[in-house]
């Protein structure tokens, strides 16, 4: 761009670019399956007192310079660039006073410290010296990190996040020995022994703050909802969504019924068996055949384009050190903007009777997994190569699930699963479930619903099984926002596709449309449809004033 706007698009590109720096340092660790950011090489959480003044400080300083660029009168791309910044900012005001889960959560600080190794784990590369040292760093911050949870969560923290918490860290002192032990193989010689002293003291570190809370941790609060108004203000300030929490109530419930109808008429099918394979083997190696042909499904029927450059999704047994702590993320390994080249990797525990609900799902068809976590990998993967710099980050989930939720059902309808695989009831099992997520969402952050009822609701609406469904509840208490995304962002890129092709007729093409949603993937759907439709249809879009 030249003139006016140019001066616009560079003031805009360098807020971002600072925005996104400190970020990348300030930013929240947590258990999203999508990665959030890429950090510096020696990167450490810090939520000390000093740390959330300059937080706070500089996050003023970014709000004030992002109210001062006006984009009134301005070519499409930059308001949407000028809203997806100020999305940015809101969700990080959100994050720091109105979550608080720095000082009301303790499962937080477990994110903070444990949760940066498995981050480190993840990664689906060799274990150079670089590596090895920012482990040994990971687990030498613990001990001092959690001392600092402690002050800060004193008479503080809620009692039911507390009992989540306290029930995670159970075994965590064997848990971390046995990923001491497991990992010791593959460290360089020399740093063995500083794995062996500084995991020690880790899993010790994490033990004693699990006790602290057992004892009342200086106190308990009762947990209290955010409130309608919270959250309608993080629907349309950091999500940019364009419905109130009553609206997502009845679109939930809607769709709910809607799945269960689909699913009265799919049992209505002749019963076909679907047998789990005889080890992870052969599981590893038909997720690969299914993978490329999923591929090859894209092209042959004009849904998707595949670039050579583009890697592919796979799946890999999981190592041990990595099991040991598996309960603190998703096993993905979905690469970074750095890290283009690489494939992406599922880690697979081995194939059992008593899997959890989508791990189960998996075993029995790759495909249910390939749907959804392999199109997070393929939009990312294409997302992080957009020329603007500032539509290569995450930045609110309805986009990112959504797209992943949208694919299910899309493929489902284009042919992909045959009439006879069972497969196609787990895929209506998953919209039934992403469907309540959205009433459990909404009422557990308006008050409307116990952490305890949501998750018997979900355990016997879905069905799936009661570990799965306490999971879920808490997550959804702790974040609201994040169990409604899946359902609403596919509402909204239905909409959109809906409107695209009465706009464009006949000239339609939907390679073109998915092409389009994939790349510009971590963008609200509401702005993508300002920018290629010219027109925001019922959302409110504006840019934070």
């Amino acid at each position: 761009m030249s003139g006016a706007h140019g001066d616009l698009e560079e003031r805009i590109q360098a807020l971002g670019s600072a925005f996104w720096t400190w970020r990348a340092a300030e930013q929240p660790r947590t258990r999203d399956d999508i990665q959030r950011i890429e950090r510096p090489a020696d990167w450490l959480p810090d939520w000390s007192a000093a740390a959330l003044a300059r937080y706070r400080k500089r996050l003023d300083e970014f709000e004030l310079a992002h109210r001062s660029i006006e984009v009134a009168g301005a070519p499409a791309a930059l308001v949407v660039d000028h809203a997806l910044l100020g999305s940015a900012i809101a969700r990080a005001r959100f994050e720091l006073e109105v979550l608080e889960p720095w000082r009301r959560q303790p499962s937080f600080y477990v994110d903070q410290t444990l949760g940066v190794v498995f981050d480190l784990l993840v990664e689906h590369r060799p274990f150079d010296a670089e590596r090895a040292n920012r482990l040994l760093r990971a687990f030498d911050a613990i001990g001092p990190a959690l001392s600092i949870a402690r002050h800060h969560l004193a008479g503080e923290a809620v009692e039911p996040f507390v009992a989540v918490t306290v029930d995670e860290l159970r075994s965590v002192e064997e848990q971390v020995a046995t990923l001491e032990e497991a990992l010791a193989p593959a460290f360089l010689s020399e740093l063995r022994g500083r794995l062996a002293t500084a995991s020690t003291s880790a899993g010790r570190a994490l033990g004693s703050f699990r006790d602290w809370l057992a004892a009342g941790a200086g106190g308990l609060r009762e947990w209290h909802p955010i409130g309608e108004e919270a959250l309608g203000r993080f629907l349309r300030d950091v999500a940019l969504v364009p419905y109130s929490p009553a609206e997502l109530l009845e679109l939930g419930r809607v769709e709910h019924a809607r799945a269960v109808a689909l699913s009265a008429a799919e049992a209505a099918r002749p019963p076909t068996s679907q047998r789990k394979p005889d080890d992870l083997e052969s599981l590893v190696r038909r997720a690969a055949e299914e993978e490329a042909a999923t591929r090859a499904f894209y092209e042959e029927r004009g849904i998707l384009s595949q670039p050579e450059t583009l890697g592919h999704y796979l799946m890999v047994p999981m190592p041990a050190y990595l099991e040991a702590i598996s309960w603190l993320g998703v096993t993905d390994d979905l690469t970074s903007e750095s890290r283009l080249e690489e494939d992406g990797v599922r880690y697979l525990p081995p194939v059992t009777d008593n899997l959890p609900y989508f791990f189960e799902a998996n075993a029995r068809d790759p495909r249910s997994m390939i749907v959804h976590e392999g199109v997070h990998y393929q939009q990312l993967a294409l997302s992080w190569r957009h020329p603007d710099p500032l539509r290569r980050h995450y930045y609110d989930s309805c986009a990112n699930e959504g797209i992943a939720f949208y694919h299910e059902e899309m493929m489902l309808q284009a042919g992909y699963f045959p009439d006879s695989s069972p497969t196609r009831a787990t895929i209506l099992s998953f919209m039934r479930l992403r469907a309540l997520r959205v009433e459990v969402d909404v009422r557990l952050a308006t008050g409307d619903m116990t952490l305890a009822a949501a998750r018997d609701y979900l355990a016997s609406a879905v069905p799936m099984d009661p570990a799965t469904a306490a999971e879920e509840a808490a997550l959804f208490a702790a974040y609201p926002g994040q169990g409604l995304s899946y359902q609403v962002g596919k509402l909204q890129i239905q909409r959109f596709l809906a409107d695209s092709v009465r706009v464009q007729g006949g000239h339609f093409d939907l390679r073109q449309f998915h092409d389009s949603l994939w790349r510009n993937g971590n963008v609200p759907i509401e702005l993508q449809r300002l920018e290629l439709l010219g027109s925001a249809g019922e959302g409110p879009i504006r840019s934070k004033r």
